[in-house]
């Protein structure tokens, strides 16, 4: 560890004295490491300036709620990580994944927010050979939700349109898993208010798919009733403008999949926070937050976001 690293990790006393007496500073710790840090002094609530890679295996085994994440796509963000080509993005992204498997509790979530690119006119396929690839590694694909990025810019090229949508893959260990769909019902909206004031004798009764699928509905389950379960794309705005990142996603996106997925007091971790969208939407909802991101000015920039946030208290490893 160089000088500078130990100077920074020794200004947050609180982290060693919160080892003896459980307790978490009012600021976000920022620790600058790119080496080993023993298990007993990761702690919670903290943004974790280096390598993804190089500090996952400090995190002690099944500790981690969720995971929501957001990594470089191919052939971006070549000041920091190089610009991983798209033919050598599985390979880099697999042992990361190891760790964010061992890392995971058998009843946690894991969101893979990604797009993949256009290369001569085609699209990549690096985003399709990775979900294959997740999957022989033992992962279940659970799910896929879009995110609809409802105020994209509007473009096009010769032989296609401006991306509004992007990737959300959720990954768990095992089939069952925590899952608090409750939390993010929504309204009912206006279609109720008609559909619902005269029903037929058809709409009283369970009435099967004539395609023989085996769904059915009671369309008079709904009255009277103000909230309903969403899909699966989810509809939000972009905020990379005022955030000094190319490519943040919005708080939302992540506060809406921890909604779902974990209770208060949970752990969130995001081993790509990038401006700390992540951390800010975990502090926000109170759970308890570990975010990595190798560049320091992102660091320094999630710091400062999540700091602007009310406090939320808790302990740490034991």
């Amino acid at each position: 560890m160089t000088k500078r690293n130990k100077t920074k990790i020794h200004q947050h006393k609180t982290i060693k004295t919160a080892m003896k007496k459980p307790q978490v500073s009012e600021e976000p710790a920022v620790w600058y490491t790119d080496t080993a840090v023993p298990h007993s002094l990761m702690p919670l609530d903290s943004i974790i300036c280096g390598d993804a890679l190089h500090i996952l295996p400090n995190i002690p085994d099944c500790t981690i709620d969720l995971i929501v994440t957001s990594p470089p796509y191919a052939d971006k963000r070549t000041n920091s990580y190089g610009g991983i080509h798209p033919n050598k993005y599985v390979r880099w992204f697999l042992p990361i994944a190891k760790e964010l498997q061992r890392v995971l509790k058998p009843s946690g979530s894991f969101i893979l927010n990604i797009k993949e690119g256009v290369s001569d006119g085609e699209r990549q396929t690096y985003v399709l050979e990775l979900v294959l690839e997740l999957k022989k590694q033992g992962w279940f694909w659970t799910e896929e939700y879009l995110w609809h990025k409802k105020n994209s810019y509007p473009g096009k090229w010769p032989n296609r349109f401006r991306d509004g949508w992007e990737h959300c893959f959720h990954f768990n260990k095992e089939k069952n898993f925590a899952m608090y769909q409750e939390a993010v019902r929504v309204p009912m909206g206006d279609w109720a208010k008609t559909r619902l004031k005269k029903l037929s004798e058809t709409d009283k009764r369970r009435d099967e798919s004539k395609v023989g699928s085996g769904f059915g509905k009671n369309i008079s389950n709904w009255v009277g009733r103000e909230l309903a379960y969403p899909d699966n794309v989810l509809h939000l705005a972009t905020e990379s403008s005022n955030k000094n990142h190319s490519a943040a996603f919005p708080t939302s996106l992540p506060e809406w999949f921890i909604r779902l997925f974990t209770k208060p007091g949970d752990i969130i971790l995001d081993p790509f926070l990038g401006s700390g969208s992540t951390a800010v939407a975990a502090k926000r909802t109170g759970r308890r937050y570990i975010g990595i991101e190798i560049l320091n000015e992102f660091c320094q920039l999630a710091g400062q976001r999540v700091k602007e946030v009310s406090s939320n208290n808790g302990e740490l490893f034991k």
